[in-house]
């Protein structure tokens, strides 16, 4: 059994541990791992998933989420309302989602056995793996402060709905 469990990788254990859950909301900068997390709960434990891109401005945010929800059967949200949170701000001056909003949609998350995943890790390797993907990382320093505000917005939303926090660029016990 160890041999099997030492060649688990911290994707591999994200997705054991998050696969218990009816919902899973999969948050954190780009690099972190939310498509590959998303991808592996589809294929290993059937769930759908949804990814969010940002919807024009016309669109009630709230309502939108709310919408995604209230669907039945498992789901893995690859990023939602809480990138709106983080993004938003940086992007376009403001977050089109209020706090109370963002709170509430939280705590429908857990009306649905759901958690929030907060993927995190060491900007200088995420860095290196959007190089690798895209063939262009952001400078550091937006890097860190998108990780600092991810985790500024989890801090706020403490208590809503269960939450794992996971250092994806650490490196596997």
């Amino acid at each position: 059994m160890d041999q099997i469990a030492a060649r688990l990788t911290i994707f591999d254990e994200l997705t054991i541990a998050t696969s218990k859950y009816e919902v899973v909301v999969l948050e954190g900068c780009d690099g972190t791992g939310k498509t590959a997390i998303a991808r592996a709960l589809a294929e290993r434990h059937g769930y759908d998933v949804i990814h969010s891109d940002r919807p024009p401005d016309a669109v009630d945010l709230a309502g939108r989420y709310r919408e995604v929800l209230a669907r039945p059967g498992k789901l893995a949200l690859d990023r939602s309302f809480i990138s709106e949170l983080v993004y938003g701000p940086f992007k376009f001056g403001q977050s089109r989602l209020s706090a109370p909003d963002a709170a509430e949609l939280a705590f429908r998350v857990a009306d649905r056995a759901g958690v929030l995943v907060h993927l995190t890790g060491s900007p200088d390797v995420i860095a290196a793996r959007l190089r690798a993907r895209d063939g262009y990382a952001p400078p550091l320093e937006r890097t860190k402060k998108v990780i600092e505000s991810y985790r500024k917005v989890f801090d706020a939303l403490a208590g809503a709905a269960p939450t794992i926090t996971s250092d994806t660029t650490a490196p596997v016990a």
